[in-house]
C-alpha cells in the first residue's frame, strides 16, 4: 500500500514509530496499552534489528498511533515522516 495524504502506508519505520510516539508524548507502555500489545513488543519493534514482529503487530502499533492523531507520510524524496493530523475547529454551540 501507499499513501497519499492520510491514506495508509504498508511498512513504518522503527524511526516513524518512535517519532509519532514522541509527537503524542506517548510512551512505550502506554503505546502498546492502545494497540493491545505488550510493552516488550514495542520495544522489539523500534529495535533496530526488529525481529520477530509480526505484520499484525505492526498494524495494531499503526492503527493505535493514528487513532491518537498522527500521520505517516510516505518518502517523497525527503525521507519516510510523521505529523500531526489538522484538527478541526469545533462549531460554535449556540
Amino acid at each position: 500500500m501507499t499513501q497519499t495524504g492520510s491514506r495508509r502506508i504498508s511498512t513504518i519505520t522503527l524511526q516513524q514509530i518512535r517519532a509519532a510516539r514522541g509527537l503524542l508524548g506517548w510512551s512505550q507502555s502506554e503505546l502498546a496499552r492502545r494497540a493491545g500489545l505488550s510493552r516488550e513488543t514495542v520495544k522489539r519493534v523500534e529495535a533496530p534489528s526488529d525481529l520477530n514482529v509480526s505484520p499484525e503487530a505492526r498494524a495494531k502499533l499503526q492503527q493505535a498511533l493514528e487513532d491518537g492523531g498522527v500521520e505517516f507520510i510516505q518518502s517523497n524524496g525527503g525521507g519516510p515522516g510523521v505529523r500531526l493530523k489538522k484538527l478541526r475547529p469545533r462549531s460554535p454551540k449556540g
